[in-house]
């Protein structure tokens, strides 16, 4: 059951719900494209800095979104956060989230279920294979989640 829902700016929204008779906060997130300026990102990563802060510490939340960004396949470096399961080659918004997982705890749920390539794609065109929607999670509540995987549905076109 939905128990509230907070628009907190064009890139992040929280809904706070209770499953099972446990209360989550669910964090909606859509990162800033690679194009955008460093000072967009920068407040984009203070925003959600400022959210997760804003969750009581005995309270469960979740972030999903996209985060425009590659973690990679290697976790060298973000073992604590990464499980080695991702795709591709990480690029600057992966580290960024790879930091942000390191500063809060959360883990990538994304990174811990070896999948194939087709349920780790999150946008593929004629020219790109990405993966750049993740789901996080508190190392804590990682037995809540038993699978993470892209259920791929309709093909978008430009």
């Amino acid at each position: 059951m939905v128990v509230d829902v907070r628009r907190v700016n064009d890139r992040l929204m929280t809904i706070k719900l209770v499953v099972g008779g446990i209360t989550f906060s669910m964090i909606s997130a859509y990162a800033p494209q690679v194009c955008l300026g460093k000072e967009v990102k920068r407040l984009f990563w203070d925003d959600l800095d400022e959210v997760v802060h804003s969750i009581l510490p005995s309270k469960k939340f979740v972030i999903g979104g996209d985060f425009n960004g590659h973690i990679g396949v290697i976790a060298k470096g973000y073992d604590e956060v990464h499980d080695g399961f991702g795709f591709g080659v990480r690029n600057e918004g992966g580290t960024s989230l790879l930091d942000f997982a390191k500063a809060f705890d959360p883990i990538l749920a994304n990174s811990c279920f070896q999948k194939k390539e087709e349920h780790l794609v999150t946008f593929r065109s004629k020219v790109s294979r990405t993966q750049i929607d993740y789901l996080l999670l508190m190392r804590g509540d990682r037995g809540l989640c038993t699978d993470c995987k892209v259920i791929s549905s309709e093909c978008l076109l430009t």
